[in-house]
């Protein structure tokens, strides 16, 4: 799980007038305006970004979006699923580290980066866990399955076998991390560092009691 970066946003007014006038392809302009949403969305709410907004930026018509998303809510799942993908492109497991503290380490590290710059995105995906919509829902679930699959694999590397015990403590595990995560960005009472202590110490010491 280690840091990889993200991709540039787009400046959304220098490219409205050359949006208007570029041909692209269908995939292309599906990214484009997912990319669109990404950037508004690093700071407002994701249901404050609107049609309107996205179009004009984007430089295309209410009626051309649709033609990508079937409706707002569709438009928004797919900013949180492009969040998400980010997010676990950003703290995929290095194993090149070797060892495995070091590797869990790096990834905490890159998620609390990922999340401090995201924040507001974030939030929204952690949200979805309780979202009416079931393709919100979706999407974080998802999400954390990724996350708990890829602690699981380098269970035996602490010497952890995988138990029916070991995946529920590694689940909570997730949640903790999530929670203690946003928590922090809303009252940094600890430093950066005293977080990656705390939830890189919790793994370890929860699967170790689970097993």
């Amino acid at each position: 799980m280690t840091g990889r970066g993200t991709a540039a946003a787009p400046v959304i007014g220098d490219k409205q007038t050359a949006s208007k006038r570029t041909r692209m392809s269908p995939e292309a302009r599906r990214d484009q305006l997912l990319e669109f949403g990404l950037e508004m969305v690093r700071d407002r709410p994701l249901e404050e970004i609107t049609i309107d907004a996205i179009a004009d930026a984007a430089g295309v018509s209410r009626a051309l979006l649709f033609h990508y998303f079937a409706s707002k809510q569709d438009y928004h799942v797919a900013i949180a699923q492009a969040q998400a993908d980010r997010m676990l492109a950003c703290t995929e497991p290095d194993a090149s580290l070797g060892d495995p503290i070091a590797i869990l380490t790096a990834s905490m590290a890159a998620f609390v980066d990922f999340v401090s710059e995201n924040r507001s995105a974030y939030t929204a995906l952690i949200r979805g866990a309780s979202s009416s919509d079931p393709a919100m829902r979706d999407v974080f679930d998802r999400t954390r399955e990724v996350m708990v699959g890829r602690v699981l694999d380098h269970a035996p590397a602490f010497g952890v076998e995988v138990t029916p015990t070991v995946v529920l403590s590694v689940h909570g595990w997730v949640a903790f991390v999530e929670e203690t995560t946003i928590r922090w960005l809303t009252s940094p009472t600890v430093t950066r560092e005293d977080l990656l202590g705390l939830i890189t110490a919790a793994l370890p010491t929860l699967a170790g009691a689970a097993s």
